[in-house]
Formats: C-alpha cells, structure tokens, sequence
C-alpha cells in the first residue's frame, strides 16, 4: 500500500513539473536560461 501511494505521489510532482515546462515553452521562455536573456547575453533568442 506505501509503494502505490509514494508510487501517485511522484507521479503527480513530475506531472507538474512537466506542466511547467509546457506552460513556459508555450509563453517563450526558454528551458535552459529561463527566457532572462540579460543574464544569459542573449543566446536564448
């Protein structure tokens, strides 16, 4: 029983980061510099 519900748990935090990324993907930003391109000089574009 302790292994199905560790088991949901740690599905349901890589859905979110996962949702995440999406969400950050579709508004532009970035995956590697977080779309702050001051501080990455940039590149990200």
């Amino acid at each position: 029983m302790g292994t199905a519900v560790v088991l949901v748990v740690v599905i349901g935090v890589v859905g979110l980061a996962v949702r995440s990324m999406v969400r950050d993907k579709k508004a532009g930003k970035s995956l590697q510099c977080g779309g702050d391109c001051k501080h990455c000089g940039g590149h990200c574009k």
